[in-house]
């Protein structure tokens, strides 16, 4: 997947597992910035992480502009989970300044 694209995949992903993570943390009221940049932020580093991990780098498919179908499935995984996670983490902060 070419990097740009991988990038707005992993954090609109992590925007929706954040939002997803809010709900279920409701011990914090965070505003909806901080959810979007939370969400956005932990859905970027999820994704990388997650590359880096499985090794997406390289293909051969993605190189010849075709669609790597696990590479996005991937993205998408490691984009909520860091999202949901860095959300999560920053709701209790939060909630516990307040």
């Amino acid at each position: 997947m070419e990097g740009i694209v991988a990038v707005a995949v992993q954090a609109l992903a992590g925007i929706a597992g954040g939002g997803v993570a809010s709900q279920v943390v409701k011990s914090a009221g965070m505003a909806l910035l901080p959810k979007l940049l939370s969400g956005a932020l932990g859905g970027v580093a999820g994704g990388s992480l997650i590359g880096a991990i499985l090794g997406g780098a390289g293909d051969p498919a993605a190189a010849a502009g075709g669609l790597d179908l696990g590479s996005l499935i991937g993205q998408l995984a490691g984009g909520a989970v860091g999202g949901g996670a860095l959300t999560a983490i920053v709701g209790q902060v939060l909630g516990k300044r307040g």
